[in-house]
């Protein structure tokens, strides 16, 4: 059996200044990120090797400069950055970002609202 593999970085927690609204930019809020990374894992099954996978914690820190690194109105745009990156810079063929923001300024009682984007090395801008 073959399926997709996948290193999973999951409540990944950064404050940062990301809004539509000036407060938001301001004040700044905590933000939840989740990323999956699609890639063939089988050599480094085999060989125990970090060269045949890529290093999370540099993964990690793609992340951490791209949310804290920059501010954005919408969380759209923050996802796109994070895939990107991620795209650019480690030997994988897609990945999927969820931004979560628990404290969005909206009426109302809720858990958490967030974006989530799939995006695959072919479709790098």
């Amino acid at each position: 059996m073959s399926g997709p593999d996948a290193i999973r970085l999951r409540g990944l927690v950064f404050y940062a200044y990301h809004g539509v609204l000036p407060e938001e930019r301001k004040l700044g809020q905590e933000f939840k990120v989740d990323v999956d990374i699609f890639l063939d894992l089988h050599g480094a099954g085999a060989t125990d090797s970090l060269a045949d996978t890529l290093d999370y914690g540099a993964v990690y820190r793609v992340i951490e400069t791209c949310v804290c690194g920059e501010t954005y109105q919408l969380l759209e745009r923050l996802a796109e950055e994070i895939a990107g990156r991620i795209l650019r810079e480690f030997p994988c063929g897609g990945v999927r970002v969820e931004v979560h923001k628990p404290q969005a300024p909206i009426a109302g009682v809720f858990q958490d609202i967030s974006v989530e984007i799939w995006r695959g090395k072919d479709e790098q801008r």
